[in-house]
């Protein structure tokens, strides 16, 4: 039976037996007198892991007895990523161990944070979308849902980001070199994967596809435990297998390459996350990577059910797939081929079913980052899919010619495959397009971004089918993002409003009434104080710069992507220097500020940002005339560990996407709740914030959605913008001239000119109005009792961004059988 977080207390002897199970670990590593960091790390992941399991079979015994009556059915979530971070923090946690590990550490001589360091960050994601899946990993256990992520397991990640001479270089993030304590792997789950081939047609019509290539999808299970209850999810991940042992022939005749080819093709399905798609082996291999995360998760859900229930009639009534982006959106025609090929379920049985399980979520509004395969690929690696993708684009094509007759350019706009155009384009599959018409339920993750997904991308697919789109606005989860990250600001707020906030993040709403205690606002900015003390430890440790805590902590980290405008915000500190090397003696409030993120290997305009954002620090830094007054800092090798030490330091959190371009964001909420302002835009969840807490506690500026419609309609000149502009001149040319890049003027010129001619995400046509918002900022950071009454707004407005608040969403409108009808 599933205990509630009230019998978890009750449970007599848990700290002496954690205590004793600890030593047994450290007896059976053999262990010297002075066990290392690893040693107890290991120990104390093995003791929380074995309790896990135990919580994992509970959970999965509980879920397996439900009925094919239940309200709610299982959901797997299919996501390429997986931000985990570290374990061993939220384990001990949510078991309630944290204070007896600390008390075994320190009789030896160890404190808890060092031992806690010594963790990799589990390289199974890169940015918001892997980290918005590892929050509702959380929620999914926190609010007892039955459900599986299902990922892949990545040996390297995506890379780890090196900094030479300002450059970012990537290198093999080899996580699991030393092993991974926490995954348990599930030798006895294992499902054959296919590539290539060909698909005959039988003597009675049907069609079967022999393919060329054949793995083995192995499973690894990640156990993520609820915090108030001893439910757990799981996070299962695939590990690909060469099927077929070395060729032995080969191996004896020396050709040793040969001998091991099919081993090696198996294994690079697992060695990175989105492999470089600028080359045609990188995006062969992306499209299988997906294709293996798809079929063997959904060969998992179908034993599943047989096993639980002995028949697929029931399977869309009890089990919903929910597509995270389209990465896993192969998963119709996968679905379909299984019911099909392998269970012989006539077509409209099949596609029943499917149309009930399947739902997607959209996270972007850009037209190019819409996945679309070549044709071509899909028949050389995947034709079997491609004949049920055809079949599907001809049912809903001849339906769509029924409701509207005549209307063909409707037709091309809204088939699955991309005919290629009037300019002799080659034919793509679209994969958004599948996942749509495949789907019962369509939604966006922001109120603005779900509003412009209708309008926009998606327009024609609104009209046909108006009932399936809906918005679920993003979350995160409070038991990472603030209780963890950020314990001194946890316990005080615990003190002022008691613990239940980290189960209902809603009771923050107790500190609004609280923000004109300044007492309280003293005892905040102290603890603020404390994180930025502990971050310019980290930064004078890992760079050799020194950064004043006294200084306004303004930070932004976040993948690196034009459209996020880090660049917008490196303008902002090239006119601050100018305008404090022309004008020294005047008052100027300090400020350090701080990048962090990773650029696509093949993106070479984000490698230039990095670039350029090394360059002007390399000359600020060192100039002493602006001296601790202004600091640029960019932290490499951006992660989830990382965020957990940067993020409860920022005084502000710049989130300044162009208007409409952000489908939500996530690390706007967790600056938020941890007590930094935010200087951003009229964008994604941003909007929603504002409303929660009031727009007079955020400093908004730029133009909003409308308006940026309106001014590409009218032919945007951003040259205008800077002629009009001399501050914005003088940025410009410093960079041109090779002022930041020791004179060489070439350095930025692709930048340069982008910027003059195209700027496509309007920096030039923001600047003004941002660099107002900035003197905004230094304004109330001068009023310190002011500032902290605004945080205190701020968090006290952020109980409807939990990830249980999504999560419960999600099962209401998509996940639950009502949401069927």
């Amino acid at each position: 039976m599933i205990k509630t977080q009230a019998e978890m207390t009750q449970v007599p002897g848990g700290e002496h037996a954690f205590a004793q199970a600890l030593q047994r670990e450290l007896a059976r590593a053999a262990s010297p007198v002075q066990p290392s960091r690893d040693t107890l790390l290991r120990a104390a992941a093995a003791v929380c892991r074995d309790t896990l399991a135990q919580r994992w079979g509970q959970t999965q015994q509980a879920d397996a007895q439900r009925g094919p009556d239940a309200a709610v059915r299982r959901v797997h979530y299919l996501s390429m990523e997986f931000l985990m971070g570290r374990a061993l923090s939220n384990a001990l946690a949510a078991l309630g161990l944290t204070p007896t590990l600390r008390e075994a550490l320190a009789r030896q001589d160890m404190d808890l944070s060092d031992v806690l360091e010594r963790e990799s960050d589990a390289a199974l994601g890169n940015g918001g979308l892997g980290r918005l899946a590892a929050c509702f990993l959380d929620s999914f256990a926190e609010l007892g849902l039955p459900a599986f992520g299902y990922g892949l397991r990545y040996q390297y990640g995506m890379f780890a980001q090196g900094i030479q001479e300002g450059r970012q270089v990537e290198s093999p993030d080899d996580w699991l070199r030393g092993g991974n304590p926490w995954e348990i792997h599930r030798p006895d789950i294992g499902y054959a994967v296919g590539f290539g081939g060909r698909v005959r047609v039988e003597a009675d019509g049907t069609r079967r596809w022999r393919p060329a290539e054949v793995v083995q999808a192995q499973a690894y299970d990640f156990i993520v435990p609820a915090h108030h209850s001893e439910r757990v999810a799981t996070l299962r991940q695939w590990h690909a297998v060469a099927q077929a042992p070395i060729d032995f022939k080969a191996f004896c005749e020396g050709d040793y390459a040969a001998a091991a080819r099919h081993r090696v093709a198996a294994d690079a399905l697992n060695w990175v996350l989105y492999p470089d798609d600028s080359t045609e082996a990188g995006r062969e291999l992306r499209l299988k990577q997906e294709a293996f995360l798809v079929s063997a998760s959904l060969q998992d859900l179908i034993q599943r059910h047989l096993r639980e229930f002995g028949e697929l009639h029931s399977l869309g009534r009890c089990n919903a797939i929910h597509l995270n982006d389209t990465h896993p959106a192969l998963a119709p025609a996968e679905l379909m081929r299984l019911l099909l090929d392998d269970h012989g379920l006539p077509w409209e049985e099949a596609w029943r079913i499917t149309r009930q399980a399947v739902s997607y979520t959209n996270h972007t509004l850009m037209p190019e980052a819409l996945e679309t395969w070549p044709v071509r690929l899909f028949e050389a690696l995947l034709p079997r899919h491609l004949d049920i993708i055809y079949e599907i684009n001809h049912h809903f094509l001849a339906e769509l010619r029924q409701r509207h007759p005549g209307d063909e350019d409707l037709v091309r706009r809204v088939s699955l495959i991309d005919e290629g155009g009037p300019y002799g384009g080659e034919r793509r599959v679209r994969m958004a397009a599948l996942a749509i018409v495949a789907s019962h339920r369509v939604n966006g993750v922001a109120a603005l971004h779900s509003e412009l997904m209708v309008q926009t991308i998606f327009a024609d697919y609104a009209r046909l089918f108006p009932e399936r789109f809906h918005n679920v606005t993003n979350g995160v989860t409070p038991r990472r993002w603030l209780q963890q990250a950020n314990p001194a600001l946890s316990g005080l707020i615990d003190a002022r409003i008691g613990r239940g906030w980290r189960q209902d993040l809603t009771q923050l709403a107790g500190l609004k009434a609280l923000a004109e205690d300044a007492a309280l606002g003293r005892e905040v900015q102290a603890v603020k104080r404390a994180n930025k003390e502990a971050l310019a430890a980290l930064v004078r440790r890992e760079l050799g710069l020194a950064v004043s805590p006294d200084s306004l902590f303004d930070v932004q980290i976040k993948r690196i992507h034009e459209y996020k405008r880090q660049l917008l915000n490196l303008l902002h500190v090239i006119a601050r220097y100018q305008a404090m090397v022309a004008d020294p003696a005047a008052h100027w409030v300090p400020r350090t500020v701080i990048l962090a993120g990773k650029a696509a290997s093949a993106y070479q305009m984000a490698k230039s940002i990095i670039q350029l954002a090394h360059d002007v620090a390399r000359v600020v830094n060192s100039d002493a005339r602006v001296a601790d007054r202004l600091k640029l800092v960019f932290l490499p090798n951006y992660g989830v560990s990382l965020a957990e030490r940067i993020i409860p330091a920022a005084d502000l959190s710049q989130q300044i996407s162009t208007a409409g371009t952000e489908a939500s964001g996530t690390g706007n909420m967790k600056f938020a709740l941890n007590g930094a302002l935010t200087l951003g835009t009229w964008d994604g969840a941003n909007i929603e914030m504002a409303q929660a807490f009031g727009e007079a506690n955020m400093f908004t500026f730029g133009l909003r959605s409308q308006d940026v419609a309106q001014i590409k309609s009218l032919g945007y000149d951003p040259r205008l913008y800077v002629q009009q502009n001399l501050q914005l001149q003088r940025v410009i040319e410093a960079i041109a001239q090779g002022e930041f890049s020791a004179g060489d003027s070439g350095r930025y010129r692709p930048l340069v000119d982008q910027l003059l001619s195209r700027d496509p995400y309007l920096l030039m046509a923001d600047f003004a109005d941002y660099l107002s918002a900035q003197q905004r900022v230094d304004a109330l950071y001068q009023q310190p009792q002011d500032w902290a009454r605004q945080v205190l707004l701020n968090i006290a407005g952020m109980g409807g961004f939990s990830s249980d608040r999504t999560i419960a969403q999600y099962v209401e409108r998509v996940w639950s059988v009502q949401s069927l009808r």
